[in-house]
């Protein structure tokens, strides 16, 4: 009790315990994991009653289409892949493997020694583990921008697991390990961790071809330093040790193949993908516009001006010049390319940072609305997962 001079008393208020300053750092230190896991599990809930309803099961689910490929990379090598695996055109060649990067798979066999040769495990491992470093990086991003915070951050983590695609995160996919590396590459250059930064980006190539967005933001970002003479040969390393990943494996495959081009002629030949500057893109939503009439088209017009318009909210708000090259790089890659238009949706999951501005505007706003939002999110994510994946069977 303490009096003050009128001897009115007052309560002073209870001293802070030992252990709940130690629980209060602990949820701190646990919050991005706990964030991204929360709102990955709803997705997965409601993926695994989707699919029951539709006589399918989750684990089929969680390891369709690509995953295939990756899990049968993973266990036999790019020669050893069963002959029943076909491309998206039905066909196969000895070559067709090599399409899909050895970055993922090879990670997921190095588990497999762990989980006692179950791949299909050790893939769910490396995809689960992969959001959560993202989940952490991501969360440094949102602290790192101009008028960036953890509360930033932590929305930022959300939003990004709530992507309308965001259930291939959950899936023996590409995608959960590209994000881990690519958020962690740029973390780096914005702490001017140059070789972080090269060693993610480096690594980020082996994974999967959209990750020159990746290298470019990394190299510029390091040459800009060279040229201002900024942290010594540091730059310099990073710089170069960010092109070492991709570029070596689209050497190998020109080697193995014999042919310069030999990725991106299996690519086209096999799925149809090449860039030809937005030609198919218009071709597709002039269609959907005057014909669609399906859900995931409609998504699919929502995204493309939606992605447009985050990236002039990014550059209005002077995002950090990497951080817009990465975003705009990673939407001429996905909206430039003919090919597979249905899977834009999830080759868009990466973009992350073109979540920064709603993110941003979210953790000015009451705790309330910003939990009401993401709530919302999470939950059309969710039914859209599993609607992409046993409804519509074409958007993975």
């Amino acid at each position: 009790m303490v009096v003050t001079d009128d001897a009115q008393p007052i309560t002073a208020p209870p001293a802070t315990r030992p252990h709940d300053a130690d629980r209060a750092r602990i949820l701190d230190a646990l919050a991005p994991a706990g964030v991204y896991l929360g709102v990955r599990l709803v997705g997965v809930g409601v993926l695994a009653g989707m699919a029951a309803s539709s006589g399918s099961s989750l684990l089929r689910e969680l390891t369709s289409w690509d995953g295939k490929w990756l899990l049968a990379i993973a266990e036999f090598g790019y020669a050893g892949v069963s002959a029943d695996l076909l491309d998206a055109f039905g066909g196969r060649t000895p070559d067709t493997p090599l399409a899909f990067f050895p970055g993922y798979p090879g990670l997921v066999a190095a588990v497999g020694v762990l989980t006692g040769g179950n791949l299909v495990v050790a893939g769910l491992i490396v995809s689960a583990v992969s959001g959560v470093v993202a989940a952490y990086g991501l969360t440094r991003l949102g602290e790192l921008v101009p008028g960036g915070s953890r509360r930033a951050g932590l929305l930022l983590t959300a939003l990004f697991a709530a992507a309308p695609m965001g259930v291939a995160l959950s899936m023996t996919y590409t995608e959960a390990l590209f994000c881990a590396l690519a958020v962690w590459a740029l973390v780096g250059v914005l702490r001017r961790q140059w070789l972080l930064a090269g060693g993610c980006a480096a690594a980020v190539g082996l994974v999967r071809p959209t990750a020159s967005s990746v290298v470019a933001a990394v190299g510029l970002a390091a040459l800009a330093a060279v040229l201002t003479r900024r942290d010594g040969w540091r730059p310099w390393v990073g710089g170069l040790l960010a092109t070492t990943g991709l570029l070596g494996y689209l050497g190998y495959v020109a080697a193995r193949t014999g042919a310069l081009d030999g990725w991106f002629a299996i690519q086209r030949t096999g799925w149809g993908w090449h860039l030809d500057g937005g030609v198919a893109t218009v071709r597709y939503l002039a269609v959907v516009l005057t014909e669609g009439e399906r859900a995931f088209d409609v998504l699919i017009v929502l995204t493309f001006v939606g992605s447009l318009v985050l990236l002039g909210l990014g550059v209005r708000m002077r995002l950090p010049w990497p951080l817009l090259v990465y975003g705009a790089l990673l939407l001429v890659t996905v909206w430039g390319s003919d090919g597979l238009t249905n899977t834009t949706l999830r080759l868009l999951v990466p973009a992350f940072v073109l979540l920064l501005p709603v993110a941003l505007g979210l953790a000015r706003r009451r705790t309330g609305t910003a939990v009401a939002v993401v709530a919302g999110a999470a939950l059309a994510s969710a039914w859209f997962g599993g609607y992409a994946l046993t409804i519509w069977p074409y958007a993975i």
